[in-house]
């Protein structure tokens, strides 16, 4: 065991005044000595913040971002490592990281063709990127976009991985900031990720595109345009992992939300059934039911197509029902066709079974629905109602007249006929 997998040796190396020694060996002029030395600095900063604070305390900083300029390749990679390490845990940490000049060498150094320092700088910046609109304006003034487009499409994994965690981070946090990115062709560049890589790599990338579809309705529309949401649709059909289908629904409720356009966008992929199977599937885990919630409330206060939403009728629980009869509460006034659909299609009987709480918003829907009909259309799908048209049935006492009466009557028709023309012969 070591410091590197122990924050209780790391801290132990700190109380035991060892910090200043390790400080001391990243000013040797060999090397390996200053390589060894960044990597004990990157392990003891990981563990947490208050480990990471002491490295700052002790002037590491501004020796790692000498480290960073080096010639040697090794060294440029740990020491990018340890920047990461030390400013992933909060703003004050990724400040004082900013403010020793690292943006600019860390910039410099995403030219370099060797791979794990393109993943290591990647890294470093996102882990920067994320605490601050301000950081994140920091990162974009160094003009390393659209080059971080450009690593989506690298050959290894883990570099389109980090180019995409970066583009997130700076998408996240102000419309300004995902235009900018949009500008440059990002929606594009994410798109083309979600649909060509494998499961780990895609998360950063969707919500990314969640993040830019979220900030405006533009974006959105901009999303659905590069077929956003025909990829996302296949995400959430073919993929089994509880967390993807979480990012993804989430992902997708950031691009329904906005207007009705948006809402039909999605429930023409025919993703709102699924949503509502997650959400109802005793298997998937609180954190999916509760963004599929959330989505299916985001869409459906902005769906108006009507095919989309009966789908919804027959297996929705009560608190997404509110919002599904919500939007026929709309729609069916000013719709002549749509009622007749909604009564051919069995919607109208559905509605008439549902039970609803006195006082309920749920039931003030199902009012206004039933008065878009004739009453005599919402008893007949009313439930019992079969049942007392066959017990008025048995109970009607028919007035017809008696067969016997008719034979009689009809004989004694036949007989005045009869005499007449006996009595006409003999005239």
């Amino acid at each position: 065991m070591n410091s590197r997998h122990s924050p209780e040796l790391a801290s132990m190396v700190i109380q035991s005044n060892g910090l200043d020694t390790i400080i001391i060996c990243l000013e040797d002029f060999d090397s390996g000595v200053k390589e060894a030395t960044a990597w004990a600095l990157g392990y003891i900063a990981r563990h947490n913040k208050t480990l990471a604070q002491a490295i700052v305390d002790a002037g590491a900083v501004p020796l790692l971002v000498l480290a960073l300029q080096e010639p040697e390749l090794c060294l440029k990679q740990i020491s990018a490592s340890a920047l990461f390490d030390i400013s992933k845990h909060n703003i004050d940490l990724a400040e004082t990281v900013v403010d020793a000049g690292a943006i600019p060498f860390l910039a410099k150094a995403l030219s370099n063709p060797d791979t794990k320092l393109k993943r290591q700088v990647l890294l470093a910046l996102s882990s920067i990127a994320k605490h601050s609109v301000h950081l994140a304006e920091s990162i974009i003034e160094a003009e390393i976009f659209p080059d971080v487009l450009v690593h989506m499409a690298h050959p290894d994994e883990c570099v389109v991985k980090a180019a995409a965690m970066l583009t997130r981070e700076i998408c996240k946090h102000t419309l300004e900031l995902a235009q900018l990115i949009v500008n440059i062709g990002g929606i594009g560049a994410l798109v083309e990720l979600i649909s060509t890589s494998k499961l780990t790599v895609r998360l950063p990338a969707i919500m990314a595109i969640g993040y830019i579809a979220g900030h405006l309705d533009q974006l959105a529309i901009a999303v659905i345009g590069s077929k956003g949401i025909v990829h996302l649709s296949t995400i959430l059909y073919e993929e089994n992992d509880d967390h993807t289908l979480a990012v993804t629904v989430w992902a997708i409720g950031q691009i329904g939300k906005h207007t009705s356009e948006h809402a039909k966008a999605v429930a023409v992929a025919n993703i709102l059934p699924k949503l509502l199977q997650l959400y109802n599937n005793p298997n998937s885990s609180e954190d999916l039911k509760a963004k599929c919630n959330t989505a299916l409330k985001q869409i459906l206060q902005k769906c108006m197509y009507i095919e989309a939403l009966e789908s919804l009728l027959h297996d929705s629980p009560p608190n997404i029902l509110k919002y599904v009869l919500g939007q026929f509460s709309k729609i069916l006034p000013h719709d002549p066709r749509a009622r007749r659909l909604f009564v051919t299609s069995g919607g109208l009987k559905k509605v008439q079974e549902i039970q609803a709480d006195l006082g309920s918003t749920l039931l003030e829907y199902i009012q206004i629905i039933n008065c878009c009909f004739p009453d005599e259309i919402v008893r007949y799908y009313s439930p019992g109602y079969p049942n007392s048209l066959l017990e008025a049935v048995e109970q009607y006492q028919p007035k017809c007249p008696s067969l016997f009466a008719m034979e009689e009557h009809l004989s004694s028709d036949i007989d005045s006929k009869s005499s007449l023309s006996s009595f006409n012969e003999e005239g």
